[in-house]
């Protein structure tokens, strides 16, 4: 054992509990991945999880910055280079915190040298072996072996890059998927970069050819990994190897959109397709909405799929039952539309959905459509 002291890492590996990594993944940034990683961690803070924050970029955006409030965080270590002092995630005191669950923010980043491990994501294996669950985020671009597809794309080459496996490794991958037109208007608006940025950004990475072709590389990514899990895994365990998309329609005419997402998803992942309608038996559809939600039946014929329509008081419950009954194991929703007095009394309708589902180990696609 006298050579361990050399080797701070071979301490935490003696664990025999391997942590959990969940990686929330976009295609650009300001997709809103942080936000919703903090997001879940609120959620499963409510149930009595010990979470805290190891490392977080709010980048300035206001929305993130105040998704951080009520969560513990674990002070950075500070490096002191050219005698100016630099912040870095400090591992150390994360692992003698010991939580159950850690969040950690731009998982290809590149520590300050003297740092005793080169990349976040070292970083982030040592935690793991430690038996502690990690939720990290990281941008398309920034996987390895896409790097060179994302250059031809955006003329950008990316310096900071993660190894392929790291995806494959992870016990869950979560695509956080916004429209082109949403994201660019987060840009214009100021949410994602300063004002003095904004311009240069949807002239150069941000061109709508880009967002589009990126988006497309994020789902077929993520396709692939889980097709890939599921040609590993041994035909006979009791575990479900197979995917299946469940798209939530409402009356609102974003559905269509959802839809179309959901069908290309399920066809990138050769799964069968799913849309559940839940109406309210107290409430009578107008004619419009009426016939939106047969417009829906049929384009969800078109792709191949099952509709499904359920009489309920509560959406979000039904949905769940249903997911659970047929074993779905991604969920396509819309970015809830609800007035925010709506949400103060009654909470996110994506957070109520996020809880009763958290424990059947299903993706939940939130796609931002137009209001």
């Amino acid at each position: 054992m006298h050579n361990s002291a050399h080797s701070p890492d071979a301490l935490y590996s003696s664990a025999t509990y391997r942590g959990k990594h969940k990686i929330f993944i976009g295609m650009a940034p300001g997709v809103g991945k942080t936000y919703k990683m903090l997001e879940e961690a609120h959620l499963l803070k409510q149930d009595g999880v010990d979470v805290v924050i190891g490392m977080i970029e709010t980048h300035g955006r206001r929305g993130t910055a105040e998704k951080v409030a009520g969560l513990e965080v674990v002070p950075r270590r500070v490096i002191l280079q050219d005698a100016s002092p630099l912040e870095e995630m400090d591992t150390d005191a994360i692992i003698a915190r010991s939580p159950q669950l850690v969040l950690v923010d731009e998982l290809a980043h590149t520590n300050i040298p003297g740092s005793a491990r080169e990349k976040r994501y070292q970083d982030v294996e040592v935690i793991l072996a430690a038996g502690i669950d990690v939720y990290s985020t990281v941008n398309i671009q920034h996987i390895e072996s896409l790097n060179d597809t994302v250059a031809r794309i955006t003329g950008v080459v990316v310096r900071e890059r993660i190894p392929d496996r790291l995806l494959e490794e992870a016990d869950a991958v979560v695509v956080i998927d916004v429209t082109p037109e949403t994201l660019q208007e987060r840009l214009q608006e100021g949410k994602i970069y300063a004002p003095e940025k904004i311009q240069q950004s949807l002239e150069n990475f941000f061109q709508r050819r880009n967002l589009i072709a990126l988006r497309e590389l994020a789902l077929r990514e993520v396709a692939d990994t889980v097709e890939g899990e599921a040609n590993t895994i041994i035909v006979g365990q009791a575990c479900n190897i197979h995917e299946r998309v469940l798209v939530c329609i409402s009356t609102y005419l974003n559905s269509i959109q959802l839809l179309r997402r959901g069908g290309r998803i399920a066809g990138y992942m050769n799964a069968p397709l799913l849309a559940i309608f839940v109406a309210s038996p107290d409430r009578f559809l107008t004619k419009e909405e009426s016939l939106h939600v047969e417009t829906c039946e049929r384009l969800c014929q078109e792709f191949g799929g099952e509709f499904l329509r359920v009489n309920s008081p509560n959406v979000a419950q039904a949905i769940a039952q249903v997911a659970s009954d047929r074993h779905a194991t991604q969920i396509v929703i819309g970015e809830s539309q609800q007035s925010g007095w709506k949400r103060l009394i009654k909470g996110s309708f994506t957070q109520r959905l996020m809880k009763l589902i958290h424990k059947q180990h299903i993706d939940l696609h939130i796609i931002a459509t137009e209001k």
